[in-house]
């Protein structure tokens, strides 16, 4: 039955002035599954702004408004112009789903108790509540469109629906495709290839997942400029993800010969072997495993690194034309006034620095990501009716850079998305967590970052709410490994094989790490067993090559990092 013939029941009224995503069946939501959509006449955040909260899938800053001059970035960067951009924001874990259900419920992975994949905090932590149900709770209509939570166990096989959503989230048709043999090879011949441009005309259905995801997210903007609803709208982009597959004519912006080796591509000397990633994924893949490669440490041969890099570039312009058309949409429908547009990502990607390829690691490339706030009135003057804010730009014909309206070089955690949000929106932001927080069901790790908006406090210390004067900003990242060297299960192990935690502290100044003994059982980390240590110093060592950490005197780090875990 199509979406628009199921309006028979009043009790599926509302269903239908949403309109269903594709294939979502209203039989299979139940009654106390459906919808509390507020009426137009209802209390509720009438006066305050919607939100478009755009993550995107494995994106490093390789953006033009984070000074790239190689990657072509116009839509993003107009975004930036008139925006606050934070150029020291970072994941607390560099995997999808822990990363995504720390930052949509405010919490740290030690909290959600996500390491991997096979778990969901609800019934394995605590009963949490999530950013878009505390919108959904305030009167909001919230909408998942694309990869927002991971999709699987980790969030209920549901995308944590109904709690967070106030219908099915929308997935592609064609993402189940995705690791499918669909590049075709020199020989005419299709496989499941790391580096995968293609003629989308010959993709199933004639289209990719992100594409798919762009149209219905802009069906969904115009059903909820129509019913004059207030929303919370949640846009999963896949690329740059693995399989670099994208539409071949982006190739044509990257011409080989202008595509380098990563600054430092070698395994740095001090790096200890439990920091090191084997990047096991993309050995999976038809074209590296024709390769041969040794494990764990390679190399990739040079050409063909210059090649991933060159389609992760690729892969980064045809996003960035998705992005472009979703926020000339915003224009079209006279939303761009009233609407907050957060971009982020759920981690980075190394593109062959250290040696490595993927996350799955501490490192700045892998846990350090774009965050971009648009917000109405605050980082631009006030929209008049019509004034077009993000007309589209066409990668292929834009290449002047535009830089951001403001910069805030302040260190940053994704952990702090809940509350900022909240914030922006004109709701109550959410308590700080206890030091015990399993049984809290409304509280934040994370705290509001909107004081970071006006640039020109940068050099003031921080406000009395967020930390105290005299300590600056930190960013906590970390990463389980199931032993001291490199094995087919490092990049990703299951909890249960999870026998050594590195916990990673990020300042404006450095980086230092601690590989400690973990007990998966009863989730504690020993920091009187110490595996090994790095410690980077980022203004003379910014690629992090260098690890001092043995010749050093790190007492007050190992002081900082210990206090910060114990609350």
């Amino acid at each position: 039955m199509a979406a628009g013939t199921r309006c028979c029941a009043a009790a599926w009224l509302c269903l239908c002035l949403l309109g269903l995503p594709h294939g979502a069946s209203a039989l299979g939501l139940g009654a106390a599954a459906a919808p509390r959509l507020r009426s137009r006449g209802a209390a509720g955040p009438r006066d305050g702004m919607n939100v478009l909260l755009i993550v995107v899938d494995d994106l490093r800053p390789v953006l033009g408004c984070y000074g790239d001059k190689l990657v072509k970035s116009p839509n993003i960067d107009q975004l930036a112009s008139q925006s606050i951009v934070f150029s020291n924001a970072f994941a607390q874990q560099a995997v999808c789903a822990p990363s995504r259900v720390s930052f949509l419920t405010g919490r740290r992975p030690d909290t959600t108790r996500l390491y991997d994949f096979y778990s969901y905090w609800r019934v394995h932590a605590g009963n949490y509540s999530t950013m878009p149900q505390y919108f959904k709770e305030n009167g909001y209509v919230t909408l998942s469109v694309g990869k927002v939570f991971h999709p699987g166990v980790s969030s209920n096989y549901s995308d944590d629906y109904p709690y967070s959503w106030s219908i099915p989230p929308f997935h592609p048709s064609t993402e189940k495709y995705e690791n499918e043999k669909t590049c075709r090879g020199k020989d005419g011949k299709l496989y499941a290839n790391l580096v995968c441009p293609v003629d989308v005309s010959e993709m199933p259905s004639g289209t990719l997942p992100d594409i798919q995801s762009t149209e219905e997210a802009i069906r969904l903007l115009d059903v909820m400029k129509t019913n004059k609803q207030k929303f919370f709208l949640a846009v999963g982009y896949h690329k740059p993800h693995i399989p670099l597959r994208y539409p071949q004519e982006f190739l044509k912006l990257y011409p080989l010969e202008n595509i380098t080796l990563a600054p430092d591509p070698w395994v740095p000397e001090k790096l200890p072997s439990v920091a090191y990633n084997p990047w096991t994924d993309i050995r999976q893949r038809d074209d590296v495993k024709a390769l041969n490669v040794s494990f764990p440490y390679g190399p990739l041969p040079n050409d063909f690194q210059r090649q991933i890099r060159q389609s992760y570039y690729a892969a980064v312009s045809y996003l960035d034309m998705q992005v472009g058309l979703l926020l000339n949409a915003l224009d079209d429908l006279g939303l761009s006034n009233s609407t907050v547009v957060v971009f982020t990502a759920d981690h980075g990607w190394s593109l062959g620095e250290h040696g490595e390829w993927a996350k799955y690691s501490n490192f700045d490339v892998a846990t350090r990501v774009p965050l971009i706030f648009y917000v109405p009135g605050m980082t631009t003057s006030s929209v008049s009716q019509g004034e077009r804010v993000f007309p589209y730009l066409d990668p292929f014909s834009h290449t002047l850079g535009l830089v951001p309206r403001g910069r805030s070089e302040k260190v940053v955690e994704l952990v702090s998305l809940f509350a900022t949000l909240a914030e922006l929106a004109g709701l109550q932001v959410p308590p700080v967590c206890p030091e015990t927080s399993f049984h809290v069901a409304l509280c934040t790790e994370g705290t509001s970052i909107v004081w970071y908006f006006n640039t020109s406090k940068e050099k003031d210390g921080c406000d009395d709410t967020y930390r105290c004067l005299d300590e600056e900003p930190v960013a906590f990242s970390q990463y389980p490994r199931p032993a001291d060297a490199p094995q087919w299960n490092s990049d990703k192990p299951k909890l249960k094989d999870i026998r050594i935690m590195g916990y990673s502290m990020r300042t404006i100044g450095y980086r230092y790490t601690l590989w400690v003994q973990f007990n998966p059982n009863n989730f504690s980390a020993n920091f009187e067993d110490v595996h090994a240590g790095e410690l980077y110093m980022v203004e003379t060592d910014p690629n992090q090559d260098y690890n001092i950490y043995n010749n050093t005197s790190h007492g007050v780090f190992f002081k900082k990092i210990l206090g910060f875990l114990k609350h």
